[in-house]
């Protein structure tokens, strides 16, 4: 899809795979190293018996697709090359502060009068400026004081962060996002562009429906270990197995599903097929409610469970179509019988001769298939035929003649978006916060579970859930009675005058409507289709529905969340509906780009558990290479010593301090006047982390968060707050960045939404308006479909229309 482009890669760990994942959809990615290489290729976990260059476990996971050649910026040939590459090259990324880059003296004012059209994306902590922008940082830190560190783990504990390093992947693949929108505005007004991308921000999109709460319901969300709130009653998810634990969600449906087998149990009786189960569910709020609460739902849940293995219960509620997720170990996960069906699997040879599966390609394209055509590189590898390729002359490059500097980047595309949840939405949402016309087909008979769900803005309502609104800015809502025939007859309508078409139903369900892409491409042969669902649209496992924390579970995040003494905490909600999306934003944007220069549109099938597996990349080589299993750790390190989340003064105050080298350590040591001499080597460190976690407690709980942090900064030492939404929406960087940015429901009222994880420069982008009620502007978008006053009429009337 993106054959056509050039991308010079300057990254450290901070940001890699974003030009990977361009890479891997075709673009020429170069990665510019120093004579010493980058930094990446000394981050842990290692390999033996590698070269110095190529040890880097993280580097071989998110470096392939690229060539690397070294230049020094001392010698003027290799400055000369590096100008020559910037003028034939469309994007640059560079990890900031620190960059490549910076070696050379050039930046993006440099760039940009080298090649008026480039295309710079800056990955850094917590943006290029502001008053949190020199702030030093780690993935703890970050996670810390972008929120979701805040809702975490058990509330008897400190709060936790996810255990395997998650910032820089979800920053890295964000940035290819904001990149490619960038692209796409440099081609309406032909200038170059600036792209601030900010981990910070990048991170408090994992909170979901947390990340504006308190201003919405005036409270803030807490952390709840495995249970799901809804504020009155919380739900738990993660049950023991005989041999593990499975997420379930103890609702009817599974309990229904279940109960043949758990009378043949003997847990419970034939009473419970008399039970009203509608009834159950909804008093899911009423702890008291009878003949049976919540409570006591789950404790029939559990005391089956328990009786069984976790996969027993996951192939049988395969066989009966009920959602029972194991909590999967890295190694289940990479024998995971439906991955080998749909050929997800990457088969390489490492530098030190294992053989391995590593993480695959994370989309099935129907044209224009993904593809890996180089490894990682070699430090200087493809030296020579890079050097050669700039002896020839440099292809022209063609844009459009007109510019146009009022127009936003996807202004004329419009899109009707049959998802709903989280993946879709949020993915559709990209287009539609930078202009694309977005259409929203709901149901009232059968409405986003998301307008059900916390926060509210006032009374639960059906147009007040704040947790639908952040994800669906921008967009227009069609109520459509999918049941329907007319309903049917509309929505073709719809897809005829669409470039791109979203659906996160079951698969198959899509097709049995008569709008699969097969009945789609005849309507309208250039639309590009995306269907996104959990498992894919094939394979043994594609049938099985859930939400982000089933999937969570599937894809390994729930083993190496929480404390390693305790059962699996989970990450906020539904984590994998927060990294799924990132990488279909840049498929949309990658597939248009190609439609536009190709005239050609696809379709393309998205699981999101291969999505997410990237994830967790690096670790899935550890296992095959070091048979290291990685799991929760609570906040600790396996490579750095010590980290932790510690409590300060205040009611559950928390500031992170996660020290990274010796240097950190003895600067900490110096601050908290302790004596650290028996403590000087990382090994004495993890040795004797809990001796030293009692010893800046005691430091750190007479001192506000506050205090904590400006202390230890000052001092050289990473350190951040743990904040909540109520923290965020005051942060002095997210005021400087505007990342909040209000906005006027009409049943909500002037409420904050969240804004993007990047700013461009000269380009006010975020929301631009808030999100629909349901069927807000149904009327209006038939009329443009071209159905007349008596045909609209006779849709309400019918209830096509609902």
């Amino acid at each position: 899809m993106l054959e056509s482009y050039v991308v010079l890669d300057l990254t450290d760990e901070r940001g890699e795979i974003g030009p990977m994942l361009l890479g891997d959809l075709g673009a020429d990615v170069i990665r510019i190293e120093g004579t010493q290489g980058s930094d990446a290729r000394r981050c842990e976990p290692f390999m033996t018996n590698a070269a110095e260059d190529m040890k880097s476990l993280q580097f071989i996971a998110f470096n392939r697709n690229k060539r690397s050649i070294v230049l020094d910026p001392a010698t003027a040939n290799d400055k000369a090359d590096l100008e020559e590459l910037i003028g034939r090259a469309d994007f640059i990324f560079v990890s900031a502060p620190g960059s490549e880059l910076d070696k050379f003296g050039m930046g993006f004012d440099e760039a940009r009068s080298i090649n008026p059209r480039i295309i710079y994306v800056s990955v850094s902590a917590f943006g290029i400026d502001g008053p949190h922008a020199n702030l030093i940082s780690n993935d703890l830190v970050i996670a810390a004081m972008a929120g979701p560190v805040s809702l975490q783990g058990i509330p008897e504990r400190a709060p936790v962060r996810v255990s395997t390093p998650q910032v820089w992947r979800h920053t890295g693949v964000e940035a290819a996002a904001g990149a490619l929108v960038a692209h796409q505005r440099m081609l309406k007004d032909g200038d170059a562009q600036l792209v601030d991308v900010s981990a910070q921000c990048s991170m408090t999109w994992t909170m979901l429906n947390g990340m504006d709460a308190y201003a919405i319901q005036g409270i803030d969300f807490e952390r709840s270990g495995s249970f799901m709130s809804n504020m009155t009653n919380p739900v738990e998810l993660v049950h023991p197995t005989s041999d593990g634990f499975i997420v379930a969600l103890p609702m009817s449906k599974v309990i229904l599903g279940c109960m043949s087998w758990m009378i043949e149990d003997g847990v419970i009786d034939d009473s419970y097929r008399h039970i009203n189960w509608t009834e159950y569910d909804q008093n899911i709020r009423n702890p008291n409610a009878q003949p049976l609460n919540l409570k006591q739902g789950i404790k029939i849940c559990q005391d089956f469970f328990i009786k069984h293995t976790k996969q027993e219960l996951y192939q049988f509620g395969l066989e009966q179509g009920i959602t029972l997720t194991p909590v999967n170990t890295l190694g289940e996960l990479l024998a995971l019988q439906h991955l080998d069906v749909r050929d997800y699997w990457l088969t390489e040879k490492l530098p030190n001769g294992h053989t391995v599966r590593s993480a695959g390609l994370w989309c099935k394209p129907s044209s224009s298939p993904l593809s890996v055509r180089y490894p990682a590189p070699e430090l200087n590898q493809h030296e020579v035929e890079i050097r050669q390729w700039l002896q020839q002359p440099a292809e022209a490059k063609h844009y459009p003649a007109i510019k146009d500097s009022t127009s936003l980047p996807f202004s004329g595309i419009k899109v009707a978006d049959f998802s709903w949840v989280g993946v879709g939405p949020i993915s559709a949402k990209y287009l539609a916060d930078h202009g694309a016309s977005v259409v929203r087909v709901e149901s009232e008979s059968r409405p986003d579970v998301l307008r059900g769900g916390v926060p509210f803005a006032g009374e639960p309502d059906i147009n007040h859930s704040q947790f639908f609104g952040n994800f669906n800015t921008s967009k227009r809502s069609l109520a459509l009675d999918m049941k329907s025939a007319d309903a049917i007859s509309i929505a073709k309508k719809l897809i005829v005058d669409s470039d791109v078409m979203i659906e996160s139903f079951a698969p198959g369900a899509i097709g049995r409507m008569g709008l699969g892409y097969e009945q789609v491409q005849k309507l309208n042969p250039e639309i590009i289709m995306i269907s996104t669902c959990l498992m894919g649209q094939t394979g043994p496992a594609a049938q099985l529905a859930g939400y982000g924390y089933h999937a969570a579970a599937l894809a390994g995040f729930y083993e190496v969340t929480g404390w390693p003494d305790k059962k699996p905490s989970g990450p906020w909600v539904a984590y994998t509906d927060t990294i799924a999306p990132r990488f279909i934003s840049v498929l949309l944007a990658a597939a248009l780009d190609y439609r536009r220069r190709t005239g050609r549109g696809c379709f393309i099938d998205v699981a999101q558990i291969e999505t997410s597996l990237h994830f967790l990349a690096p670790e899935l080589l550890d296992l095959q290479v070091n048979d290291v299993s990685a799991s929760r750790l609570g906040n600790r390190s396996r490579h750095a010593a010590p980290q932790g989340c510690y409590p300060c003064a205040g009611d559950d105050q928390w500031c992170a301090i996660a020290v990274d080298s010796d240097v950190h350590w003895r600067a900490l040591c110096k601050e908290i006047d302790f004596a650290h001499e028996a403590t000087a080597t990382l090994q004495d460190r993890l040795d004797q982390h809990d001796e030293i976690d009692a010893v800046i407690t005691q430091w750190t709980q007479s001192r506000s968060a506050q205090t904590v942090m400006q202390s230890l900064q000052s001092a050289g030492v990473p350190a951040g707050i743990v904040q909540r939404s109520s923290d965020l929406l005051a942060d002095k960087q997210y005021g400087h960045r505007e990342f909040y940015q209000y906005l006027d429901h009409e049943a909500m009222g002037h409420i904050p939404y969240a804004g993007h994880q990047y700013k461009i420069r000269g380009y006010n982008n975020g929301p631009r308006g808030p999100a629909p009620m349901l069927g807000q502007h149904s009327f209006e978008v038939l009329a443009e479909l071209g159905l007349t006053d008596e045909e609209i009429a006779q849709a309400y009337a019918s209830g096509v229309i609902n």
